[in-house]
């Protein structure tokens, strides 16, 4: 386990930036982070690995809702885990003297009284922003964004997403702070589009249906955009890049997520200063 950042010293000084790769499994990031397939990712990542979690929650609303209130997915090795983030809370056994401590409801609002604009830059449905439901995560947002050119069914989705972003970081003031969540949908079902015919069956390719090598093929796709996106951020900027949840392929007969599994609940996970 890497050593815990004082984030009593980033907050204030550094850009924040979240990257949940939503629906991303640990296993896949880890097999295409050995065999160096996404060197842009692993290429910032302590070490070039990935790091082994256990997700708050087990699909994107949960897990979402629980991270943006500061608890983040936990190490997967037994013990107490101090957090990076943690809201002021009686008796709290993982608030540490590296933890950063605000007195809000969730991080967003938190940050925002420590002077950070805040912004969303949604993926999945439960940032579409159509819904009450898919309101209520960008609402903490004091700026949110989401089209359907972000979601899961364009396969640009992420370069999409990473144009509006150079639209943000380019009016934001030079002293302003920024945080800014990103919420890449592209490993979400359907990934199916992310491989190449030739690489599929014919049976796959008549059926569209996903598979555990179309989910790697989306992760290659994000790791071959995500270099634009930190090379947009300024520096300092601190990021954290991890999954909110994994999902199924026929493990055990499950398919999707939402429900206890291995697959499910262990994700990947990094931390680190843009260079």
């Amino acid at each position: 386990m890497n050593r815990m950042h004082d984030m009593n010293r980033i907050i204030g000084t550094h850009d924040l930036l979240l990257i949940t790769l939503d629906t991303l499994r640990y296993d896949v990031a880890e097999e295409l982070a050995e065999s160096g397939q996404t060197p842009n990712l692993t290429g910032l990542l302590p070490g070039g690995r990935w790091e082994r979690r256990h997700t708050p929650g087990s699909f994107t609303y949960a897990a979402h809702a629980a991270m943006l209130a500061g608890f983040l997915p936990t190490p997967a090795s037994p013990g107490s885990h101090p957090r990076l983030f943690a809201g002021t809370f009686p008796g709290s056994e993982t608030t540490a003297s590296g933890t950063w401590t605000f007195d809000a409801a969730d991080l967003p609002s938190g940050l925002a009284t420590a002077g950070y604009h805040t912004v969303c830059v949604g993926g999945v449905g439960f940032f579409n922003k159509l819904t009450p439901l898919g309101r209520a995560l960008p609402s903490l947002f004091a700026e949110s964004h989401w089209e359907r050119e972000f979601g899961v069914t364009d396969p640009e989705a992420l370069p999409n997403q990473i144009d509006r972003v150079a639209e943000i970081v380019a009016r934001l003031p030079a002293e302003r702070r920024l945080f800014l969540l990103l919420n890449v949908a592209s490993l979400h079902q359907p990934n199916w589009f992310y491989l190449d015919d030739a690489a599929r069956s014919k049976e796959e390719a008549r059926s569209k249906g996903d598979t555990r090598a179309s989910h790697a093929a989306a992760l290659r796709h994000v790791d071959a955009h995500i270099g634009r996106l930190f090379a947009l951020m300024r520096r300092p900027c601190f990021v954290i890049v991890c999954s909110d949840h994994g999902t199924a392929y026929g493990e055990d007969g499950h398919t999707g997520h939402r429900f206890g599994h291995e697959v499910i609940w262990t994700v990947p996970y990094g931390e680190f200063v843009l260079p």
